[in-house]
Parts: structure tokens; sequence; C-alpha cells
């Protein structure tokens, strides 16, 4: 995986509450099981008319929207737990997914796939939601070490939490296979003493 420690970046706004895995990623893309092209079908019914045209009401369709933050609704990867939710999610390019409130099994699938899912109060999920209407180009800061995100455009901020160990495999760019490996001489140290 990536390395995550800061990221910098405009962000898309989806005002949309109990948004589930189905509407991220159809059911019907879900053939393959290489993580590359799924983000070609993210929320593909919304995205796509039934004629395959290009919904322009839909604000990933809106050219004024960029950045790699998807700020979405309240109760964000609800329903179940494929996760080709999280691959298409970071396919299209998302890095941080930020919501008041996660399912739990979709926030697992992110931290797994190196997609940060930073949750923030609904109070300060309002506010973003208001600045990023307001103005398309608004910049915010998610630092992981600190465990902030900061507009940086109005020096507003607020700490989010993030299981410990998850933490740490991002800042370093592991998955749970490379975090063991770079645990080798501390094993191997440790057999040795118990021989």
């Amino acid at each position: 995986m990536e390395k995550f420690t800061k990221l910098v970046s405009t962000a898309i706004p989806l005002n949309i509450e109990n948004v589930d895995t189905d509407q991220i990623i159809p059911a019907r893309f879900l053939k393959a099981t290489n993580k590359k092209g799924f983000g070609d079908n993210l929320f593909r019914d919304w995205r796509y008319t039934q004629a395959g045209e290009k919904d322009t009401s839909f604000v990933l369709n809106n050219d004024s929207y960029t950045g790699s933050i998807l700020i979405a609704g309240t109760n964000f990867g609800c329903g179940s737990s494929r996760e080709h939710a999280a691959w298409a999610l970071s396919d299209y390019g998302f890095k941080v997914i930020v919501s008041s409130f996660f399912a739990d099994i979709f926030k697992g699938n992110s931290l797994n796939n190196g997609l940060l899912p930073v949750q923030v109060s609904e109070a300060f999920l309002n506010r973003l939601f208001e600045l990023t209407n307001a103005d398309p180009n608004v910049n915010f800061e998610i630092n992981l070490d600190a465990q902030s995100l900061s507009v940086l455009d109005t020096n507003e901020s607020e700490f989010f939490e993030i299981d410990p160990y998850k933490k740490l495999c991002l800042l370093n760019g592991y998955d749970d296979i490379d975090f063991l490996i770079s645990k080798k001489e501390t094993i191997k140290q440790f057999e040795i003493s118990r021989a």
C-alpha cells in the first residue's frame, strides 16, 4: 500500500445519507477479483442515465468539484460487506472519505485498502458541506499523525479517532502481511530466546 501521512486537497461533497455499498458499486459489476477498473462504475446508477449518458446533476459529473476527498452524508457504506466498495472509491482516486458515521465493515475494508475513513461530528460535517457548496476550491488538510482534519482557508479543524494499529499501517504503507514482515527480526530474536 501507499504510505499516508498528510493530504491537502479540495473535496467532492456527496450530501446523501445512508449510502449503501450497492449504490457505491452495484452488484452487477462485481465480476472481477482484480482491484483495478472498479472506479469506472463507482456510483454507476447515479453517475449515468439508463441510456448510458452522464447525469450532469450528479456531483461527480460536476467539473467544479475535484479532489481526492469525498465528503459524504452520515451512515456511509452501510449494506453488504463487499470490499469492492472500498476498491471502487480508491480506484476512482479518493484517498479519504469524511462522514459523521461509517458502517463498521466498510470502515474496516477501507482501512485495509489504504482508504482513510475520517469520522467527524455531525456539526463539523454540516460545516464542511456548507464550505464546499459555497466554494468548490476550498482546501482541506488531513494529517494522519495528528489525527486532524483542517480547513486551510478558515483554520477550522477537528480531531478524529483511528485504531492505533491501522494508523501505524497507513503511516508505513503496510497491509497486515507487510506489518508482520516488518517484525521479522523481532520475531526471530524472540524465537531464539525461547529455544
